[in-house]
């Protein structure tokens, strides 16, 4: 757990040394000759009057090469994400013991823990040379944030137990984010995925789509075609990051340490180049990151990426390939890709997940799978031993979604309930709500029709899961339920069950570790683009203008959470997160399949600082910015 108290690192205490002492900055080969050509001002001037010193695994690194790797067509933005979005106000260590600073470099937390105040890097730069100051976050807050038309859903990071965050400007480098109530887990879930909004709105560049700003907004609107308003115009150049409207948009500052040059979805290959401005330097004082640019070849499927990682055309990649199914292959060929492995620490709750629509819009539909005896005897009619087996070569567990063994919040019931694989205990579920069958065997509905629920599932991950899905609509059908499957790509995914217009689908889901605390998605109804299982209840939990009431015992979920994050200690955030586990695991809202074992990822032989085991769990992402660090020893890639 966080230890909470007011912070200033080790790293951070290094770079106010370091900067005190008229330090000879370095820089990359490429940006000194546009210092010399004049196109760049010199690194001094580029740095904030503090960079953040990074703590390196090998060491200090060499400049140069092109870190290739291999994205899929559609949904597939947190492939950038991962890599190359990382700078949020602050940042976990490695270990995952505390939160550092990043791009705030250092705050104060008040006693009760509903105030926090944050001091920012002064100097520090957007991608294209502009300042960063609290201005942009401020342009965040009161014109994004705050716009009930552009931000109509506030993510939860940035609700309290008494409603949305206050901001308030105290001067150019000092902003306090005031909750009015103790929100104990707010620098957690600030170093998470999701935390990463206060950073990423420059209002430079993005003031322009406004009216407030621009009394000429309708011309930019009409020069749009796929803009009707000028909340359409800027949805579409001020997309969150973890959509692909983010990555769609190459002339947005960021404040990353490699920015695109191209848009994802519009060639084959997405190009992100060096960040002059990046506000981080090793130990020796050389500017990071040390690695030129990023590429990702657009493909169609793992196979693909397969392939190029043989012919030595992947240089360091994890997601996709990484699973047990692939493990083979990738070791026969090794030497003739040049790569090794290093472990990956991606343990999330649960990595195939039934997931229905507990707020269907159908009225028979919704009573049924709202009936938990349904969704016991569904569990029981999964024969996870054998998916485990066939797909995943025998890497995994049979369990519910829960946090993991070893975790300080494990405990087995949570895992292990309704896991037996048990046909006829299942039909002794299934007949308490679905006694009626036609002709064919399937069991007929309260309206007398045949009871039909479609699953969405996306091929994505190298998590099979078409193939589980055709295991598990046969594991139904012996009990008389009729699962059909409807493939989809994964953005089509989100936007059905973001929309709240799905039966179920089949996905995955984060909550295996700590971050069970900032991140309870498959515990509490929570507005998520990754996960929705009772989206009109999770909007109701923000907001009860909003959303559908729902029944109490959610409701107690939902209060028994707000004390979590209103908690200040430690110990009062485990004790009352246990409390909410206690009751969702009793509600038991989706059905878990498989805890896989920890996966594995690729780095081609010259490839050094990788991090082994790197950290990552569904919205952690990578919870320390570990890309820029990477470098080619040799200063190139392998031939």
């Amino acid at each position: 757990m966080l230890r909470m108290r007011n912070m200033t690192t080790l790293a951070s205490v290094i770079a106010l040394a370091v900067s005190g002492q008229a330090f000879a900055w370095e820089e990359a080969p490429q940006l000194a000759q546009q210092v010399a050509d004049g196109k760049l001002p010199p690194v001094d001037e580029r740095l904030p009057a503090d960079p953040l010193v990074m703590d390196l695994i090998e060491g200090p690194g060499e400049y140069g090469g092109t870190l290739r790797r291999a994205i899929l067509g559609g949904g597939d933005q947190h492939n950038m994400v991962r890599t190359i979005g990382s700078d949020n106000m602050v940042r976990w260590s490695p270990d995952w013991t505390e939160v550092r600073p990043n791009i705030a470099k250092s705050w104060t937390v008040s006693d009760d823990a509903s105030k926090f105040t944050f001091t920012l890097r002064e100097g520090m730069k957007w991608s294209d040379g502009a300042p960063f100051t609290v201005d942009d976050i401020m342009f965040w807050f009161e014109d994004v944030f705050s716009d009930p038309t552009l931000t109509p859903n506030k993510d939860a990071t940035f609700v309290g137990p008494n409603g949305p965050v206050q901001v308030t400007k105290i001067d150019d480098v000092t902003v306090e984010f005031d909750f009015g109530a103790p929100n104990g887990l707010f620098l957690q879930a600030l170093a998470y995925g999701f935390g990463y909004h206060p950073t990423a709105y420059p209002k430079h560049y993005l003031s322009q789509f406004m009216p407030k700003y621009n009394a000429d907004i309708q011309a930019l609107v009409e020069a749009e075609p796929a803009a009707g308003d000028w909340v359409q115009l800027f949805n579409l150049k001020a997309g969150p990051m973890d959509t692909p409207l983010f990555w769609q948009n190459p002339d947005r500052p960021t404040l990353h340490a490699w920015h695109l040059t191209n848009a994802y979805g519009t060639t084959d290959r997405v190009v992100a180049e060096r960040n002059p401005y990046y506000y981080k330097v090793d130990s020796e004082g050389q500017q990071l990151p040390y690695i030129d640019r990023i590429t990702y070849d657009q493909v169609e499927d793992v196979e693909t990426i397969l392939l190029k990682a043989f012919n030595g055309e992947i240089d360091y990649m994890l997601r996709h390939i990484g699973r047990p199914s692939n493990k083979a292959a990738l070791t026969d060929n090794m030497e003739r890709g040049k790569y090794r492995f290093f472990d990956v620490g991606d343990l999330p709750a649960n990595i195939m997940i039934l997931m229905m629509n507990l707020n269907h819009t159908d009225p028979v539909k919704r009573e049924v799978i709202n009936n938990k005896d349904f969704r016991i005897g569904v569990s029981h009619a999964m024969n996870r031993q054998e998916i485990i087996d066939l797909l995943y070569f025998g890497a995994g567990q049979p369990a519910q979604t829960a946090p993991r063994e070893g975790t300080e919040l494990y405990k087995e019931e949570y895992a292990k309930q309704f896991t037996a694989y048990d046909p006829d205990l299942a039909n002794e579920y299934l007949d308490k709500v679905l006694p009626e069958k036609d002709d064919e065997g399937f069991r007929l509905g309260p309206d007398g029709e045949r009871f039909t629920l479609i699953y969405l599932v996306a091929d994505v991950f190298g998590l099979q899961y078409p193939d589980a899905m055709e295991l598990i609509a046969g594991y139904a059908r012996d009990v008389g339920l009729d699962f059909q499957i409807r493939t989809t790509d994964r953005s089509r995914l989100i936007e059905l069950h973001t929309s709240n217009d799905f039966d179920a689908y089949l996905w995955n889901c984060s909550g295996g570790q700590a971050d069970a605390y900032t991140s309870p998605i498959c515990y509490v109804p929570t507005i998520s683009n990754s996960v929705s299982w009772a989206r009109s209840w999770a909007q109701w939990g923000v907001d009860p203008a909003t959303g559908e009431e729902p029944p109490q015992a959610v409701k107690d979920i939902f209060e028994t959470y707000k004390q979590v994050r209103a908690a200040a200690t430690p110990d009062e955030q485990k004790a009352l997160m246990q409390q909410v586990l206690d009751m969702a695991s009793e509600q038991f809202f989706t059905i878990g399949m498989v805890q896989n074992d920890p996966v594995f990822g690729i780095a081609r032989n010259n490839v050094r600082n990788v991090p082994d085991p790197l950290p990552i769990a569904g919205q952690l992402w990578f919870p320390a910015p570990y890309t820029a660090q990477m470098y080619f020893e040799g200063g190139a890639n392998l031939p």
